[in-house]
């Protein structure tokens, strides 16, 4: 009888899942494993909303796979080591994993890999993370993409997704007992309630996931296009946490809102913008795979001597506690810390404030992001902050500085977004919600607001900010072109 382990990562699922579709084609049973490892993951080890999410995923895979008559192997350590005993405690022969292509996972693969092999064990790899293998989407010239538009379109040429792989019904487990870590053991958990706002808001799990993807489908869907820019209204997807723990599939994403076709032959312009959104997704990966210092380096290698604020101080003590002064900014950190997500065009806005209007190093906003966010995705999260600071690939342009208050007024007009997370400035009129600091006093003392005091001031004078931005980027030169950037 042939054993063979099949190795949980970010692919907490059981559709759609190549590994585990190859395992049970390969071997009488599987032993379906967990290791948590951390340190593996440095210096990018998951942070607390994740581990928060992580948590829940891995009960839920558990229910899953006890419900095909397996359960979850749960362990602690090095990982070649507990496969190396675990192989060798039930005589099997192979490890079956989801290809991962972030910095330190990739090194740690290559790693176990190797020791592995010296026992005669075979890690193999398979796809599943991403829609495209990094390696097969490559320029004519054979170099990787750096702008995503050419990107999106070689994507749309090459992504006809294959049906994805039905969940199997069984799971065949090695008869003689396993030994396995309690969930509650990892203590992924937080020991204070900060989390309360997550229960009722987030489910994980492969279920939920497909749940959230058809009423998402059915409900925002044909008005992705303009209601995504929407703070206030629920417009968007909320998918992006399912994805980066592998609950949903790319593939499964793909072909359910696609139906099997080309993005750009689609009738909706909803599901175009959507799936573009996905594409970006893919583009990160690819970026971060092709080029993997960009998780803590810029692309712009002029970037490298910017004069950053590397310790931004109360800048970012305010910035992180939402209490700059800028209402639709604070608005987002604080829905971000209540909840472990923030719409995404106001995280732009709050990139926008830290790195230009505050000259705060992006580095030091993505760390922050890393620990609060469900979604905290290594690739995703490194592009975008790269391309609001302007010195990553696909970059906006350096001049490029979002005005927060005039973005308020557009994207929501009626402060419906500032009201529900900012309360202490839910009963101004809405000529002001968006500039307070503008209200007549009078209008101020009517409401209980005294800035400075039950709301803050401005952390910076948003225009003389601007202006001091753009005299910094501007002497750094303005031709691209001439700087080298780096090959993979």
């Amino acid at each position: 009888m042939q054993t063979v382990v099949v190795w949980f990562r970010t692919d907490l699922r059981l559709s759609d899942h190549p590994a585990l579709t190859a395992a049970l084609q390969e071997a009488d049973t599987v032993i379906p494993l967990y290791i948590h490892a951390p340190a593996e993951a440095a210096p990018w080890s998951p942070g607390a909303a994740s581990d928060w999410w992580l948590h829940h995923s891995l009960a839920a895979l558990d229910a899953d796979l006890h419900a095909r008559g397996a359960r979850l192997v749960i362990a602690r350590g090095d990982s070649a080591t507990v496969l190396a005993r675990l192989c060798s405690e039930h005589n099997a022969h192979a490890v079956h994993a989801t290809r991962l292509y972030e910095p330190a996972p990739a090194a740690r693969d290559r790693r176990v890999t190797e020791d592995l092999a010296a026992r005669g064990i075979a890690l193999l790899l398979h796809a599943g993370a991403t829609l495209l293998p990094p390696e097969h989407m490559l320029k004519s010239d054979g170099t990787p993409f750096r702008v995503f538009t050419p990107f999106w379109r070689r994507l749309q040429e090459r992504c006809a997704p294959q049906a994805p792989l039905p969940a199997p019904a069984t799971i065949p487990m090695p008869a003689d007992g396993i030994a396995s870590l309690r969930l509650d053991e990892l203590g992924l958990l937080p020991r204070r309630d900060w989390d309360r706002g997550f229960y009722g808001r987030w489910s994980p799990g492969e279920r939920q996931a497909h749940h959230r993807l058809a009423e998402f489908a059915r409900t925002a869907l044909a008005d992705y296009a303009h209601g995504r820019d929407l703070p206030a209204l629920a417009g968007t997807s909320r998918l992006s946490p399912h994805l980066h723990f592998g609950e949903l599939s790319p593939r499964q994403a793909w072909r359910e809102l696609a139906g099997g076709g080309a993005a750009g032959a689609l009738e909706t312009r909803g599901t175009e913008a959507w799936l573009r959104e996905l594409g970006w997704r893919e583009f990160a990966q690819h970026v971060l795979h092709h080029f993997p210092h960009t998780s803590d380096a810029p692309m712009d290698a002029r970037f490298e001597r910017f004069p950053w604020r590397r310790d931004g101080g109360a800048l970012l003590r305010a910035w992180r506690r939402g209490q700059t002064g800028i209402p639709i900014v604070d608005a987002g950190m604080r829905e971000l810390w209540h909840t472990g997500w923030m719409h995404n065009r106001v995280r732009m806005l709050a990139a926008s404030l830290l790195t230009k209007n505050c000259l705060v190093a992006w580095q030091e906003g993505a760390r922050w992001f890393w620990d609060t966010l469900v979604d905290a995705d290594l690739a995703s999260n490194s592009l975008g902050w790269q391309w609001t600071a302007g010195c990553g690939v696909d970059a906006a342009p350096w001049f490029r500085i979002f005005n927060p208050v005039l973005q308020g007024e557009k994207f929501d007009p009626q402060g419906d977004y500032v009201r529900r997370w900012v309360p202490e400035l839910a009963a101004l009129d809405t000529g002001y919600i968006h500039r307070p600091w503008t209200a007549p006093p009078a209008m101020l003392a009517a409401c209980g607001i005294t800035l400075g005091d039950t709301y803050p001031l401005p952390i910076v004078d948003l225009a003389a900010s601007r202006a001091e931005a753009l005299a910094v980027y501007k002497s750094m030169g303005t031709d691209f072109k001439s700087v080298p950037i780096p090959t993979p």
